[in-house]
Order: structure tokens, then C-alpha cells, then sequence
């Protein structure tokens, strides 16, 4: 029997564009990045903007809970990084970090590490215990660095996305990477692991209009995303629900089985521009999207 999936709205709230999301692992709260240089936190049980701070006159890109410490870290396209108490949103610390505008951030689960990177062609890393120190430069890329994640498997590891059309990973102590995924034929915007019948594998998104699957063990491309009609922008999976989904500039949400890599008939466009950003809440079906004009905020269900 075909697969349902159903999407369940929780909320939506207009806003400027939203450059990034991510979500809280305890509390109910999302935290958004805008176009416009503010940073906000929402409370998504009472639906409720429980606080906001203008950062910067400029875009930021990316904004990340950092829960061990309570703080949030952020990122801008005035190339400077700022740490905020996430209770207060009190400054904590600010400092230039690249020469060009801040793209994306991703911090370690378990050590004291930011991971940034830059249309300068770096990513760097910063070590929080160490006066928020850079430790490590990895350059390797020869185009802006859209997005770095950590490997969740083994987090001495990252991969990164670069509009060089390549997907690189990197060991944290290797200034150079390891590892280069070439297969799109334009840049490539976003890159995400999952964990699919005990294997590790990599997504990537690309203005070639396709996200593809990798192999990471053997570093070959398993499939190709095809539907999409503008760069794809976001890219994330839910094993636990059999789907890959993904975002882009075209407006929609595509959703694809885990494992035939077939899109699946449920779409979404909820009108409100293109899609910047998504989220999954941990061990949760709650997902989280950004869009040009607010975010969106639901629950995925999936069942025969």
C-alpha cells in the first residue's frame, strides 16, 4: 500500500526573510535569523515572539543554540560573530571573524567548538574555553562556503557546501579536507547527514535545481533529486519516518522516500515566497520553515 504523509500546521508567523531556524532541545522555543539583522525566539507552545534583538543593520545568515552554556551564537554579513545569553540576550561577545559576509555556523554536541564559514573561502574554528580563539582554518574551497554540519556519528568530522559545486569533509584537525563530492553541475547551497538502516549518508542541495544522496563510505552518489524548478536551498531527512525532505526557491517543500528516493505526492507551498531554511526538532516529527515572508511551524506524520 502507498505511503500518506500528512503535514499538521501548527503555526505561521509573517515576518522578514528568514536565513535561518533552529530549534531548542528542551525548551519550546525556535530561533530565527532574519534578512533585516534581528534575531528572535519563539515560544512554539504559545505561539508567542518571547524576545528579539537587532544584531546588525546587515543580514544574519545564521544563529545557533549553544543549550550547554544557555547562549545563542550568530552570524552576519558584517562578518562578525556575536554570542548572546539566550535568557537575557545580553551581549556576551562579539568579534570580526572573516573578511566577507558569514554564511553559516554549526556547533560541536559535545566540545567547546563553533564551526563557521564565509564568502571568503574559509571555514574556521572557534574554541569557546580559549576566549573564543580560532584553533583551525580549513581552505580548500575555491567559491563561498554556503554551509557547514558536523558529522553526528563522529563529530571530530565535517562536511561543508560550497558554490565551487562540491561538497567537501573535513577532520578538525586537518586544515585540508579529506574528501571532495563533486557531481552537481552549479553550486551547491546545503548539505546535511542522516542515518538511514545503520549507514551514514550525506544530502546536498544545489542551483542545478537537484539535491542528491551520497554514499559517505564510499563517497559516490546513490541518487538524484529531481522536481524541483529553482536552486534548492535546504535539505534535511527523518528516517524515523522513511523521508528526505527538502527546500527550495521554487516556494516548495518536496518530500522523497528514504530508501527508493521517489517523491512522494505531498507538497507544500504556503505562499509565503521562497524557502530559506528547515528544521527537525530531535527525536521529534516537528519541523520548522523559513521562508522569504515568516516561518512555518508543523508536524509530520507519515502512515499507510
Amino acid at each position: 500500500m502507498a505511503q500518506v504523509l500528512d503535514v499538521q500546521v501548527d503555526f505561521t508567523h509573517k515576518s522578514a526573510r528568514v536565513k535561518s531556524l533552529d530549534l531548542h532541545p528542551t525548551n519550546p522555543w525556535i530561533l530565527a535569523s532574519l534578512h533585516s539583522g534581528t534575531v528572535s525566539i519563539f515560544d512554539y507552545k504559545t505561539k508567542v515572539i518571547l524576545k528579539s534583538v537587532e544584531i546588525t543593520h546587515k543580514p544574519v545568515r545564521s544563529a545557533k543554540f549553544i543549550p550547554s552554556k544557555s547562549w545563542i551564537v550568530t552570524g552576519a554579513d558584517d562578518m562578525f560573530i556575536r554570542v548572546y545569553d539566550s535568557n537575557s540576550l545580553e551581549k556576551i561577545k562579539e568579534f570580526e571573524a572573516h573578511e566577507d559576509y558569514i554564511r553559516t555556523l554549526a556547533v560541536h554536541p559535545t566540545l567547546p567548538y563553533v564551526l563557521s564559514g564565509s564568502d571568503d573561502l574559509r571555514i574556521k574554528l572557534w574554541d569557546w574555553e580559549k576566549d573564543w580563539s580560532c584553533s583551525q582554518t580549513f581552505e580548500d574551497h575555491t567559491h563561498y562556503v554556503m554551509q557547514v554540519v558536523f558529522n553526528p556519528e563522529n563529530p571530530t568530522s565535517f562536511a561543508s557546501a560550497s558554490l565551487d559545486g562540491s561538497v567537501k569533509v573535513w577532520n578538525l584537525e586537518d586544515p585540508n579536507s579529506v574528501v571532495t563530492l563533486e557531481g552537481h553541475s552549479k553550486g551547491v547551497n546545503c548539505v546535511g547527514y542522516f542515518i538511514n538502516n545503520n549507514t551514514v549518508n550525506l544530502l546536498s542541495g544545489s542551483d542545478d535545481f537537484t539535491a542528491k544522496v551520497w554514499d559517505f563510505k564510499s563517497a559516490t552518489c546513490i541518487a538524484t533529486l529531481e522536481g524541483h524548478t529553482n536552486n534548492v536551498v535546504a535539505v534535511t531527512a527523518r528516517p524515523e519516518d522513511g523521508i528526505i525532505i527538502t527546500g527550495s526557491e521554487d516556494g516548495t517543500i518536496r518530500f522523497w522516500d528514504i530508501n527508493t528516493y521517489k517523491l512522494l505526492e505531498k507538497t507544500l507551498d504556503h505562499g509565503l515566497g521562497r524557502v530559506w531554511a528547515l528544521k527537525f526538532l530531535k527525536g521529534s516529527s516537528q519541523i520548522a520553515i523559513g521562508y522569504d515572508e515568516g516561518l512555518f511551524l508543523g508536524k509530520v506524520a507519515k502512515f499507510a
